[in-house]
């Protein structure tokens, strides 16, 4: 059985739990949510992938968007390989069986803890570089708010 708790992940808000033992290789759980293409994905979220975290992208024309999905638990697993964390390991992995995302343990998981899954090197590069480059636009304007400021003194 599954359930809901902050996370051991500094930071990460909720966490996916187990309460008895899973045996590696069994499927943990499915991957729900609203499903529909690549196209329509970043359209909702306005070609802004760092807004689309909870995005599961099989093919162009199958991807799973949980993020409205709130009672679908497998979008509360989280990354130990996130950025800053060093402590904790995966425990699981993602696998697509007959077109849908399913996480899968990777090694024994003992009852009362938290599913950790590799969301790949490919998230995080990504979300890191968009949150660079959106914190570098806001100094930017900050810099020609300064300057503007500096000027009508």
């Amino acid at each position: 059985m599954l359930f809901i708790k902050k996370s051991r992940i500094k930071g990460a808000g909720d966490g996916l739990f187990t309460t008895s033992r899973i045996r590696k290789g069994d499927i943990i759980v499915e991957y729900k949510g609203e499903k529909m293409s690549w196209a329509k994905c970043m359209k909702r979220y306005n070609n802004d992938i760092t807004a689309a975290r909870y995005l599961f992208h099989i093919t162009d024309a199958n991807c799973v968007d949980a993020q409205f999905t709130m009672d679908a638990y497998a979008g509360y697993a989280n990354d130990a390989k996130g950025p800053g964390i060093t402590r904790l390991k995966n425990n699981s992995e993602y696998a697509v069986i007959k077109s849908k995302p399913f996480i899968i343990a990777s090694t024994p998981i003992g009852a009362g803890s938290e599913i950790l899954v590799d969301y790949s090197g490919d998230y995080w590069e990504v979300m890191l570089a968009e949150e660079k480059e959106k914190e570098q636009k806001g100094k930017k304007s900050t810099k020609a708010t300064n300057k503007s400021t500096k000027t009508t003194k």
